[in-house]
C-alpha cells in the first residue's frame, strides 16, 4: 500500500502517513464518509476549527508562534482559517445585499445639504454598497498593510525576531479572527434590525485591545513596551489605511459620476 499523496510505502495498519501526515483513506467515498469529514474538521467539538478559534483568544502564542516555528496539525493552517473567515463575510454580505438592504443604506452626507459646496461634492451620492461589494477584498489588502505595519516597527526597535512574511502570517490569524467576529455579529444584529455602520464601529475597539493582546503574547515582552509598539503600530496601521481609503474613495467617486465603468 502506498499513500495517494505522497507515494511512499505504507504499512497495511496505518492510519496516518508517516512522510506527509495525510490520513489514509482505505473506504470508498460515500456521502456518508463526507459527512462524517466535514463533523469533524467543523462541528465536532474536538474540530481543529474551533480549537483554533478558542486558543487565539486564550494563547494566541500557540497557534501563531507554534505554525511559524513548524506546528502544523494541533491547529488550522493559516491560509484555510483566512480562507473559511472570508467565507462568513461572504455570506454576511450576501445576507446584507438580499436580505438586509436597509442595513447599506448609509449616508454620512446625510444633514450637510445646507453647507456650502456641498452641492457639487461628488462623494455626496456615493453608493456604499461598494464598499460592501468588494468587502473580501479589502480584507485580502489590509493583511500586507498591518503586516507591514508591525513589521516596520519591531524591526527598527531591535525586535527581528519574524521576518515580514512571518508577520504575514501573525496578521492573517488576527485579521482572520477579527472577520469570524465581525462576520457573526453582524449577522446576528441584522436580525435585530442594527445599523451595520452602527455594529462595525462598536466593534472596532475591542480589535484594537486584541491586536495589543497578540502582540503581548507573541513577543512575550512587557506592557510598557508593547504598548509603545502598540501605538507605533497604530500610527503606521491607520496611515497605511488612510491611504488606502482615498484611493478607494477617489474610485468610488469616478464610478459615482461615470468616469469609470
Amino acid at each position: 500500500m502506498h499513500c495517494k499523496n505522497c507515494h511512499i510505502q505504507l504499512r497495511e495498519d496505518q492510519n496516518y502517513c508517516d512522510e506527509c501526515g495525510a490520513r489514509i483513506i482505505k473506504n470508498r467515498l460515500t456521502l456518508r464518509i463526507i459527512a462524517q469529514q466535514v463533523n469533524e474538521e467543523f462541528f465536532s467539538l474536538d474540530n481543529r476549527l474551533l480549537s483554533t478559534f478558542i486558543a487565539l483568544f486564550t494563547k494566541p502564542e500557540d497557534v501563531i508562534v507554534g505554525y511559524i516555528e513548524g506546528t502544523r496539525k494541533k491547529f488550522f493552517d493559516v491560509i484555510p482559517y483566512f480562507a473559511f473567515s472570508l467565507t462568513l463575510a461572504g455570506i454576511q454580505v450576501f445576507l446584507m445585499s438580499t436580505f438586509f438592504k436597509e442595513a447599506l443604506d448609509v449616508n454620512i452626507y446625510e444633514g450637510m445639504e445646507s453647507i456650502q459646496g456641498q452641492e457639487n461634492n461628488p462623494l455626496k451620492d456615493m453608493d456604499f454598497g461598494f464598499f460592501t461589494d468588494y468587502q473580501g477584498l479589502f480584507y485580502i489588502i489590509g493583511v500586507p498593510i498591518s503586516a507591514f505595519s508591525t513589521w516596520i516597527v519591531y524591526y527598527f526597535l531591535s525586535e527581528k525576531r519574524y521576518n515580514f512574511t512571518e508577520h504575514i502570517v501573525i496578521n492573517l490569524y488576527y485579521s482572520a479572527q477579527v472577520i469570524i467576529i465581525t462576520a457573526v455579529f453582524s449577522i446576528l444584529f441584522l436580525f435585530f434590525g442594527l445599523n451595520y455602520l452602527m455594529v462595525s464601529t462598536i466593534l472596532s475597539i475591542p480589535y484594537f485591545i486584541y491586536l495589543y493582546f497578540i502582540l503581548k503574547r507573541v513577543f512575550k515582552e512587557q506592557h510598557v513596551h508593547t504598548l509603545a509598539k502598540f501605538l507605533l503600530v497604530m500610527v503606521v496601521y491607520i496611515g497605511g489605511y488612510l491611504v488606502l481609503g482615498l484611493i478607494v474613495a477617489v474610485i468610488g467617486a469616478l464610478i459615482t459620476v461615470g468616469l469609470i465603468k
